[in-house]
């Protein structure tokens, strides 16, 4: 049988779902995985469960932004070439 890989994301959830149930055996058997591994991703990423779920709170915040930046730089970069090509348009006119 292959061994069963686990996002970074998911292993933090799975730790958060076993602080709120107030046990890890319940959090593995709802998610269908070993009460161990549980156990061995706490020990492995040596930080609160409290800190965990901030941190992956933080990163999708910071995906959204960043996706919302993008979005406003785009928009912004077309004002820009509108602009300049009315200057240009504009300049000329003033010669003829």
């Amino acid at each position: 049988m292959a061994k069963r890989r686990f996002t970074t994301e998911f292993k933090i959830q799975a730790l958060e779902l076993a602080r709120e149930l107030g046990s890890y055996s319940e959090a593995a058997r709802q998610l269908g995985i070993v009460d161990s591994a549980l156990h061995n991703w706490k020990k492995k990423y040596k930080i609160s469960v409290e800190a965990a779920a901030k941190s992956v709170t933080d990163s999708v915040t910071d995906a959204e932004e960043i996706k919302r930046l993008r979005r406003e730089n785009e928009e912004l970069k077309k004002t820009n070439y509108i602009l300049k090509r009315a200057a240009a348009f504009f300049s000329q006119d003033h010669l003829k």
